[in-house]
């Protein structure tokens, strides 16, 4: 099965060199790397075109303005679509999503086992770690929140840590997104949700980043929940189930 994973980075250099170095050892057959970069000034897309050299299986894409994290996402999926992916994954360059629990999610597709796959922090064995109990209040609050206005059941509704069977990501129907910025996480939530997607939650441990600065900050995240409103009866290009 050929797996893309897509990480979309802005000003991410000094984590992706280690980030891509520990998929590396991971060692899972027809493994691939997807860096989406909106042309970070930090010099995060030169690293990774040096990393790739002498990695054929990642592959940079340099995106020109405007940026944005939506943008960024479906211009990844596009691509690993494109490229012959039978599975497409998403993480973030920073270490908060480890590496070490793709082989499992990746299995899980693979086996049949699930057409979507989100590493979750709200599930037995999970955790929100390092993170004071001001953020991770926030974050239970807003899950709530958007539970309660799309009526899924999934435990952890904004991780961006997750993976597709090719089937569910054309379901999705991609062209008709309007996501520019993180609610790209709850718009495509909400098509697999209405497109009957299996979706199974493994629990992870997300860890704050120790490295670089978020590009997330409180105007965003009040944006995003205000746009949970527009995803409630969602397009989909077609049916899984």
């Amino acid at each position: 099965m050929k797996t893309v994973v897509t990480i979309p980075t802005y000003n991410e250099s000094l984590n992706i060199g280690p980030l891509i170095e520990e998929i590396e050892r991971l060692t899972v057959p027809d493994l691939h790397v997807l860096v989406v970069d909106d042309q970070s000034p930090d010099g995060t897309g030169e690293k990774v075109a040096e990393l790739a050299r002498h990695r054929p299986w990642v592959k940079l894409m340099s995106r020109p303005a405007p940026r944005g994290r939506g943008r960024a996402g479906i211009d990844g999926f596009r691509a690993a679509l494109a490229d012959g992916a039978d599975a497409v994954f998403e993480m973030d360059a920073d270490f908060s999503h480890h590496p070490r629990y793709l082989p499992q999610m990746i299995q899980l597709l693979e086996r049949g086992e699930a057409d979507v796959v989100i590493g979750s922090r709200f599930v037995a064995g999970g955790a929100d770690a390092d993170r004071g109990v001001h953020r991770r209040l926030i974050s239970v609050a807003a899950g709530l929140y958007v539970r309660a206005v799309l009526g899924v059941g999934i435990a952890d509704v904004s991780s961006g840590f997750r993976g597709f069977t090719r089937r569910a990501m054309e379901a999705v129907g991609l062209d008709t997104c309007v996501s520019t910025g993180p609610s790209i996480v709850l718009e495509i939530l909400s098509r697999v949700t209405a497109a009957g997607a299996r979706i199974r939650e493994i629990p992870i441990v997300f860890e704050d980043r120790v490295r670089g600065e978020s590009t997330l900050t409180l105007g965003i995240l009040l944006e995003t929940l205000r746009l949970v409103w527009r995803f409630r009866s969602p397009p989909v290009a077609a049916r899984i189930r």
